[in-house]
């Protein structure tokens, strides 16, 4: 390699490693927008870099492209327009295949090195970034900075860290003695080879396309593995300019730059399909729908697959210290991002016959008016909301609001849209709160977006029983509890181990239910199906590798 970036990161390598080890807050890349760290002209230079990819070709070049393709629209109403080179799927297999070849032999420090020189050079890029995150997904500009920057960086880091400590497990050379009593030993030396799978396809998401992205990318280069990202049609920017970045910085390093590709694609045809099926693909990361990714897991049999797919988020309420502290951080996580979070809360258990608190008795009706007043309150002021609830990427989320208005229940608070003081044409919706009983089936599945159901439960035991039960069922990546007495937190959590699924205690305060840190929080448990993979573990990471093994007598 001519450039040595692993000697280069590789301090920042080790802090990651002890990072996943001792599991503390840790980030080599600050969340904050601020000058101090990213430099007084970022935020300027971030908004020209996105604007001059408006209503123009990508600057990407790709061999073998048969034309141009994109029909991103922004959720919050300006143009885009912006093609991208589309290449078939046979010729992204045939270039990443030939790119295989002389990346595989690069080695572990190479693989390492080069995905940690493109992380930080991502970072740089934030300010650019969270304006291809804000205009493809619809997240306000705070958290596509966050979620679609620095966050994303740490999750693709965390996998690197993940690679890297299995790889190190395992030897180079060695020798081998066996001991023969009266006679000489046995002596061999044996030589273990790390070597990557194939090629991977990362399937990008709609809403996440790097936090999401990340994670498969950055675990699959990192060991050694050839990587086509096929972005969702509805936000190719961000993975877009992600490859643009890993190919610069494969280049310079002496390697070709088709080990990372881009399959940019209409959302008509079957490249998503062709890709899958391809005997050559050896590994598949999946985020969305669970008809999607339950195709992919039934046919792409060829492949090893990571999916993250729909669930259903549930919190149960049995007693509370402080209502008005639960109601807002409730309130924040409903409305944070319209919903349009995997990790976001749908369904709240509440006993049909009231909580206690600190102040007294609440009845049922009590507590799912005191949530829809927080949400209320926490909307009133438009210009501040739109910063929280973003815009609403998909019409589909829309006709799901109204289908989820037209199932009969009662509105405790009605979804209403808001103007965005920027953007007029943004499509801004408060959530929608409904009162339902616990019998009622339609509380069963997963209604992405701003849809919450505040459940009737005979008890909290129904409660816990029915939240067990709907993640075995149907999945889930969070579930959240409150409660004052400790015998019922244990059942919580033993009811959250059983079924495979991560739990909140008593969230009051500025964390919330939908967030997760990487190098400490595991996103998904991989245990539900909801997802079949933890964002990151060993698990994740080892078997995107082999290790081939020669030996002979010493």
């Amino acid at each position: 390699m001519s450039t040595d970036f692993f000697t280069t990161h590789e301090d920042v390598l080790a802090q990651a490693m002890e990072a996943i080890a001792t599991r503390g807050y840790w980030s080599p890349f600050p969340e904050s927008a601020s000058p101090r760290f990213y430099g007084e002209t970022a935020n300027d230079e971030g908004r020209a870099a996105f604007e001059s990819y408006l209503g123009s070709d990508f600057p990407l070049h790709l061999e073998g492209a048969s034309g141009r393709v994109g029909s991103e629209v922004s959720p919050f109403g300006i143009e885009l327009n912006i093609g991208y080179p589309q290449v078939p799927a046979e010729r992204l297999i045939e270039q990443s295949a030939a790119a295989l070849a002389t990346w595989r032999e690069a080695g572990p420090r190479a693989w390492a090195g080069v995905s940690l020189e493109i992380l930080k050079r991502i970072n740089k890029r934030s300010f650019e970034m969270a304006y291809a995150v804000q205009h493809t997904t619809g997240q306000g500009f705070m958290m596509a900075f966050q979620a679609g920057g620095p966050h994303a960086q740490d999750r693709g880091l965390e996998a690197v860290a993940y690679a890297w400590q299995e790889m190190a497990r395992i030897p180079g050379l060695v020798t081998w003695e066996k001991p023969q009593g009266k006679h000489d030993p046995i002596k061999m030396q044996k030589r273990f080879t790390i070597v990557p799978r194939g090629i991977s396809l990362v399937v990008g998401c709609s809403t996440f396309p790097t936090w999401n992205g990340y994670p498969g990318l950055f675990a699959s280069l990192a060991t050694g593995n050839t990587v086509i990202v096929k972005p969702h049609p509805a936000a190719i920017l961000p993975l877009a300019i992600t490859v643009g970045i890993a190919r610069d910085v494969l280049s310079e390093g002496g390697f070709d730059p088709n080990v990372v590709l881009l399959a940019a694609h209409s959302a008509a045809d079957d490249t998503a399909q062709a890709l899958a099926l391809n005997p050559a693909v050896k590994l598949i990361d999946f985020t969305g729908s669970s008809a999607n990714g339950d195709w992919i897991e039934e046919h792409a049999r060829q492949a090893q697959v990571y999916t993250e797919k729909a669930g259903v988020n549930q919190v149960i309420i049995d007693s509370v210290d402080d209502f008005k502290g639960v109601a807002r951080n409730l309130a924040f996580s409903f409305s944070l991002y319209s919903g349009q979070m995997c990790t976001a809360p749908q369904n709240v258990y509440v006993p049909r016959d009231g909580i206690k608190t600190a102040e007294g008795h609440m009845t049922f009706d009590e507590v799912a008016a005191g949530l829809a007043q927080a949400v209320d309150k926490l909307t009133a002021d438009p210009a501040k909301a739109v910063e929280l609830t973003g815009a609403i990427q998909s019409t589909a989320t829309l006709h799901r609001i109204d289908e989820a208005r037209g199932l009969g229940m009662p509105v405790l608070s009605d979804s209403r849209r808001l103007d965005h003081p920027q953007f007029r044409d943004a499509q801004v919706q408060t959530p929608l709160l409904l009162k339902a009983d616990a019998g009622n089936a339609a509380i069963l599945r997963e209604w992405f977006g701003p849809i919450v159901f505040i459940v009737a439960t005979d008890s909290t035991e129904q409660s816990i029983e029915l939240a067990r039960q709907t993640v075995i069922d149907h999945g889930a990546l969070t579930l959240s509890a409150y409660t004052t007495d400790d015998g019922v937190a244990r059942q919580v959590q033993k009811a959250a181990e059983q079924s495979g699924v991560s739990l909140s205690l008593n969230l009051t305060g500025p964390v919330f239910v939908n967030q997760t840190a990487a190098f400490s929080d595991f996103h998904g448990t991989g245990a539900n199906p909801a997802a079949n993979a933890a964002l990151s573990d060993s698990a994740y990471v080892a078997n995107r590798f082999r290790v081939v093994q020669t030996r002979w007598h010493a």
